[in-house]
C-alpha cells in the first residue's frame, strides 16, 4: 500500500503522500513539526486539532489545510483513510490506511505516557506497522515524568531564592507547553521566548490549561527586575546566543530524552539536564507495536537496527526503511536544514533544466544545419 520514493512515503492507489519530505500535490500529515510538514504541497490533510498549529507554521501555504475530526474516515481515489490520536504534540496522529483488504498504519511520532497538553496515544489494530524509533536503545528507559517536574520546579525556586533567572530550554511546538503546563506560577513569573509565544497561544486557543505567561523580550525591555528569579522557556537554538546573554546571571536547562544518557548535558553546557521527552521510551515503543497486532513492520526515524533485530528474533517480519531526518532535533534547525536542501535541490534541477534546454538547442541547430545544406 506504501512504498518508499524520493519524496518519502507514497501511497500509490490513493496517489497521495504521507508526511513527505518534499513539496508533493497531496500529504497526509501526521502532525506540525518541521520534519513531518513539508512546505509547498497543494493539499494538506491533518487532524483537526492540529490544523491551526499546522496553517501557522505553513504561513503562505495555510489556507492549503482541511482538517478532520480523529477517527473520521476520507476516502481518497478508493483508499480509507483516518487520523488517530498520536499523544506526541497537540494534534499529532496515526495515519490509518485501508485498501485491498489490509490496514496500514504510520505512527510518525508518538508517546503513550499521559500528557495533559494534546490527545492520549490509542492503539490502532492493523496488519504492518511503521513506527518511529527516535529512542529505539534499551537504555531509553524515562523517569516518572510527575519526579521530573518536581525535580525541574525544584530547581527553578533555588535559582529564584538566589535571584538567578532561570533559561529552560525545550523545543517550541509541544515540549514548551508540556513543560509550561507543569511549571509552579506561586514560585515567580513564566516567560517566553518569541518563538514560543505564538504556538502557546494557540494551545490555549484550542482549550488547552496552561499557567499565566508572558513574552519574555518585552518583559526584560520594560522592567529589568522583573527577569531576575524568572523562568524563561525558549528553544535550543536561543542558548550562547546575545538574546539568553542579555538576561544577567542564568542558571540553563534542557529538557530531552537525550539527557538521559551521560554526558549529554555536558555537551550541551548547561547547568542541569531532564529527561523529558515527546516519543516512546524502548519498554513503550515494544509495548506500543504489541497492541497494533501488526505482523510486519516498518521501523523508521532513529535507532531502526536494534528494534528491527529485537523483532526480528521474535519472528516478526521487521525491516527499517529510510528517512531524509534523524530523530528529535530543535525544530527550528530542522527547519533551517530543510531549507536549504530544498534550495540545493532547485539549484540542481534548475542546472539540469538548463542542460536540457542547451542540449535541445544544438539538437534544433543541428537539424537546421543539415536541412539548410
Amino acid at each position: 500500500m506504501l512504498r518508499v520514493t524520493d519524496r518519502g512515503l507514497y501511497c500509490e492507489a490513493g496517489d497521495f503522500h504521507v508526511d513527505p519530505w518534499r513539496p508533493v500535490p497531496r500529504a497526509v500529515v501526521t502532525h506540525a513539526h518541521g520534519d513531518h510538514l513539508a512546505w509547498g504541497c497543494d493539499a494538506y490533510l491533518v487532524a483537526e486539532p492540529g490544523r491551526a498549529v499546522a496553517q501557522e507554521r505553513l504561513g503562505q501555504y495555510a489556507s492549503r489545510v482541511e482538517g478532520i475530526a480523529y477517527g473520521e474516515v476520507r476516502t481518497i481515489n478508493g483508499v480509507r483513510v483516518s487520523l488517530h490520536p498520536a499523544g506526541h504534540i497537540l494534534g499529532s496522529a496515526q495515519v490509518r490506511l485501508e485498501h485491498g483488504g489490509e490496514v496500514w498504519v504510520v505512527s510518525g511520532d508518538y508517546k503513550t505516557a499521559p500528557d495533559p497538553t494534546c490527545a492520549p496515544w490509542e492503539p490502532v489494530r492493523c496488519d504492518l506497522f511503521v513506527t518511529e524509533s527516535t529512542f529505539g536503545l534499551p537504555i531509553y528507559r524515562w523517569p516518572d515524568e510527575a519526579r521530573v517536574v518536581r525535580d525541574i520546579n525544584a530547581w527553578w525556586a533555588r535559582n529564584a531564592a538566589e535571584g538567578v533567572t532561570s533559561l529552560l530550554f525545550g523545543y517550541a511546538l509541544g515540549k514548551a507547553q508540556r513543560l509550561i503546563a507543569g511549571l509552579d506560577p506561586a514560585i515567580g513569573p513564566i516567560l517566553l521566548h518569541g518563538a514560543v509565544v505564538r504556538m502557546t497561544e494557540l494551545y490555549r486557543e484550542a482549550g488547552i490549561a496552561l499557567p499565566p505567561t508572558a513574552h519574555a523580550t518585552a518583559m526584560r525591555e520594560s522592567r529589568r527586575d522583573a527577569v531576575r528569579g524568572a523562568i524563561v522557556v525558549a528553544p535550543p537554538s536561543a542558548e550562547n546566543t546575545t538574546w539568553a546573554r542579555r538576561f544577567g546571571t542564568t542558571s540553563s536547562a534542557f529538557a530531552s530524552g537525550w539527557m538521559l544518557v551521560r554526558g549529554a548535558r555536558r555537551r550541551r553546557g548547561v547547568a542541569r539536564g531532564f529527561a523529558l521527552s515527546d516519543h516512546v521510551d524502548w519498554p513503550s515503543l515494544l509495548s506500543a507495536i504489541e497492541a497494533t497486532g501488526a505482523s510486519r513492520v516498518w521501523v523508521t526515524h532513529g535507532f531502526t537496527g536494534a528494534v528491527v533485530r529485537w523483532l526480528g528474533e521474535r519472528g516478526v517480519d521487521a525491516r527499517a526503511i529510510p528517512t531524509r531526518w534523524e530523530g528529535e532535533r530543535d525544530d527550528a534547525a530542522v527547519m533551517e536544514e530543510s531549507a536549504r536542501q530544498d534550495a540545493a535541490v532547485i539549484d540542481e534541477d534548475a542546472r539540469h533544466d538548463e542542460a536540457v534546454i542547451d542540449e535541445a538547442a544544438r539538437d534544433d541547430a543541428a537539424v537546421i544545419e543539415e536541412r539548410d545544406t
